[in-house]
């Protein structure tokens, strides 16, 4: 084929975002990420006591939700609120101003829309790999935190107390002893999040036709960011499973001593592919609703705060 027939390249008008646009998209990502985490702290709870307890091994939600309050009272499914919602404050704010950071320069990079386009899946992947690598920086000693105070009943009494035992008892090295198991959960889980959620919006935007579009009633485009948030948050919750059951693991002080990679993969072994996937299914709910309500959120809290959409490189047809 002649270079006169072949289809021309067009490139991207790639917003100009500065600092205000990313302070919108920063604290739009925290506000309902700290939000979402703080209000999923009970399921969070015993999720975290049938991975690490063996007094709850056995037990699904709701009975394993009753063994709790049972013995240890209703207060109980509140514990590690305060890191919960201070870790995801931080690491939210980072992870969706990161993505909108790292999506817009990957595109600047492929140059024109249909590359853009060709290795949009490559975009996504890239964009939410990066950013979450350095959100967790901030999260990973809150989540520390936050597991001792849930694994261990009488650790402390707060975020407060509790970070400084943890940080005077281990010092930064323990503060950070979950570094690589949280990023082996939290990529996944912005992997699944982010590009699972972009290709069902994909999907069903191809699926309709442009007057379809234009008279879509604002219920209408509830029920589909709510049902896009919902596959995409089923899709995180599999995908980082087995790395947040070793996270809790570690962060309670459980397996060999040694190297980190060694310790997982040991923890792996002895939990098998059942053990790793125990308390998927409370995950699986807790994550449907936080993964769909951060992205109502968000888009609700970047119009209040007057922040432009992101870039979209959906395929048309």
């Amino acid at each position: 084929m002649s270079n006169s027939l072949k289809p021309e390249s067009h490139p991207f008008v790639v917003p100009n975002f500065g600092s205000k646009e990313y302070t919108s998209f920063f604290l739009a990502g925290a506000l309902c990420c700290t939000l979402s985490h703080g209000a999923m702290t009970p399921i969070d709870v015993v999720k975290t006591r049938i991975q690490v307890d063996p007094a709850f091994k056995g037990h699904g939600f709701v009975s394993g939700t009753r063994n709790l309050i049972a013995n240890e009272g209703a207060s109980a499914l509140l514990t590690g609120f305060g890191p919960t919602a201070v870790g995801y404050l931080a690491q939210g704010g980072a992870k969706f101003a990161g993505y909108e950071f790292w999506k817009k320069r990957f595109v600047q990079i492929a140059g024109d829309q249909e590359t853009a386009v060709k290795y949009r899946t490559a975009i996504y992947l890239g964009a939410s790999s990066i950013a979450e690598f350095f959100a967790d920086i901030l999260l990973t000693p809150l989540e520390a935190t936050r597991i001792r105070l849930v694994s261990q009943r009488g650790y402390a009494t707060g975020l407060t107390t509790g970070f400084a035992r943890l940080a005077r008892e281990g010092g930064v090295r323990e503060l950070y002893a979950g570094f690589l198991p949280i990023l082996c959960k939290q990529i996944p889980y912005a992997i699944g999040q982010f590009t699972v959620n972009e290709f069902c919006h994909e999907t069903v935007n191809r699926a309709m036709s442009e007057d379809t579009k234009r008279t879509l009633s604002n219920t209408s485009k509830f029920g589909i960011s709510l049902s896009c948030g919902i596959i995409a948050g089923f899709a995180a919750a599999i995908l980082s499973q087995p790395a947040d059951t070793l996270l809790s693991q570690i962060n309670k002080g459980h397996g060999p001593t040694g190297s980190m990679p060694h310790r997982l993969y040991v923890l792996g072994k002895e939990a098998g592919f059942r053990g790793l996937f125990a308390g998927l299914g409370p995950r699986m709910i807790m994550t449907a609703g936080l993964v769909s309500s951060q992205f109502l959120m968000y888009d609700a809290f970047k119009t209040a705060l007057g922040a432009p959409r992101g870039i979209e490189i959906h395929k048309a047809i």
